[in-house]
C-alpha cells in the first residue's frame, strides 16, 4: 500500500508541474481511498470493494494510472522534472467556467451602469428654420416645439420632463452644460441640482443674478443609464440630434460670450476630438458660429475636486468674460480665490 500511495503521489506531482490544479476523482476511486484509509487506521469496514481498478475518465484518455487524489497545497513540483510527453487536457470546471473575482475585486470594482435600451437608436438631427417675429415670440415657438419633440419625449426617463433653456434671453452670457441631471428632469429647469447651485454663486461673485444670464444644455434628456439613479454622459449621437436645438436658441438670445461649462458640452459644440483635453484648452477664446466660447470646468468638478486652485481656473475663466463682454471688474473680484 506504500508503495502505491508513493506512486499516486510521484503522479500527482508530475501533474501539479504540467500545471493542473483540479484532478476528477470518481466515486469509486473515492470509495477506495476511505477503505484504505480505514484499513490504514485499524478500522474494519464493509465498503471494501473486491477491487479498485486505476479509473480512466472519458475526458482524460490517457494510461492507466494509480487512483487520483487532490494534492496538498504543500506539495512543490521537482525543479529537475523532465516535461511531459503529452499535454493532458485541462479539467473544466463550473468555477473555471465562470470565474469569481476576489472579494478585494468586488469591492473596488466601480458599479457598472446598464446600457440604454437596444432601441435606441435616433434618427438624424432635426431641420427646421426659426419664425418670423420678436425675440420672445421665436424663443417660444422653439421651446414648444422642443418640449413636444417626439424624440425627446420618447427618450425621457419615466414621469420626467424634457429641459429647455431657462433665462434672460436679451442676456450677453449664455452658460451652455451637457445633459440634465435627476433634480433638472424633475423641474424641467437646467442646472437647479448642487451643480447648479454652485453655478449660481459663480454668477453671484460676478455681480450678477441667475435672472441677469442665460443657462441652457446641449441636451433636452438626462440620458438614460437602465436604473433609477445615476448618470452618464450623453452619446455623439444623442448631442448631434439635440445641437440644431441649442444653435437655435444661441440665434434667438444672441449672446456676446458662450461658456461651455465642462468636457462633454465643448465635445457638444466644438466637436470630438481624442486630443482635447480640457486643462489645456480653458481659458482660451474659440468660435461657435461666430459666437466667442470660453471652455471651463462644469461646476460638478469643483464639487468632486476642487481647490483653491481649481476655483481660481474657474474664475480667471469668468474674469476674462466680464472683460469680453465689457463688464467691470473691481479689485475685490480680481483677488477671488488667489493661491
Amino acid at each position: 500500500m506504500r508503495e502505491r500511495i508513493l506512486a499516486v503521489v510521484d503522479e500527482l506531482k508530475r501533474r501539479k508541474a504540467d500545471g493542473e490544479s483540479e484532478i476528477v476523482v470518481s466515486p469509486a476511486s473515492v470509495a477506495a481511498l476511505r477503505v484504505a484509509a480505514s484499513a490504514r487506521a485499524g478500522r474494519k469496514s464493509d465498503e471494501r470493494p473486491a477491487a479498485a481498478p486505476p479509473v480512466v475518465t472519458a475526458r482524460e484518455e490517457r494510461p492507466a494510472a494509480p487512483p487520483p487524489i487532490i494534492p496538498a497545497r504543500e506539495e512543490r513540483p521537482a525543479a529537475s522534472r523532465p516535461p511531459p510527453a503529452y499535454a493532458p487536457p485541462p479539467v473544466v470546471t463550473a468555477r473555471d467556467e465562470q470565474p469569481q473575482p476576489s472579494y478585494a475585486a468586488r469591492v473596488t470594482r466601480p458599479v457598472e451602469r446598464a446600457a440604454p435600451p437596444a432601441d435606441a437608436k435616433l434618427p438624424p438631427p432635426p431641420i427646421f428654420s426659426l419664425p418670423e417675429g420678436d425675440k420672445l415670440a421665436r424663443w417660444e415657438w422653439l421651446r414648444e416645439r422642443v418640449v413636444n419633440c417626439p424624440v425627446c419625449n420618447a427618450n425621457l426617463n419615466p414621469g420626467k420632463q424634457v429641459v429647455f433653456g431657462h433665462g434672460n434671453i436679451d442676456s450677453p452670457i449664455f452658460f451652455c452644460g451637457e445633459a440634465p441631471g435627476a433634480d433638472e428632469e424633475k423641474q424641467g429647469i437646467p442646472f437647479v441640482g448642487k451643480a447648479g447651485q454652485l453655478l449660481v454663486k459663480i454668477i453671484s461673485a460676478m455681480g450678477l443674478t441667475r435672472e441677469d444670464v442665460y443657462i441652457g444644455n446641449i441636451m433636452n434628456w438626462r440620458p438614460q443609464t437602465g436604473q433609477a439613479t445615476g448618470n452618464r454622459p450623453p452619446s455623439e449621437e444623442e448631442m448631434a440630434f439635440c445641437l440644431p436645438y441649442l444653435r437655435a436658441q444661441v440665434d434667438v438670445v444672441r449672446p456676446k460670450v458662450l461658456v461651455a461649462l465642462g468636457n462633454t458640452a465643448v465635445t457638444g459644440l466644438l466637436g470630438p476630438d481624442p486630443r482635447r483635453r480640457l486643462g489645456a484648452i480653458r481659458g482660451k477664446w474659440f468660435d461657435f458660429k461666430g459666437t466667442p466660447l470660453m471652455p471651463t470646468y462644469h461646476p460638478s468638478y469643483v464639487l468632486q475636486y476642487g481647490n483653491n486652485t481649481t476655483k481660481r481656473q474657474i474664475w480667471e475663466d469668468m474674469l476674462a468674460v466680464m472683460e469680453k463682454v465689457g463688464m467691470e471688474i473691481s479689485d475685490k473680484q480680481r483677488g477671488y480665490f488667489k493661491v
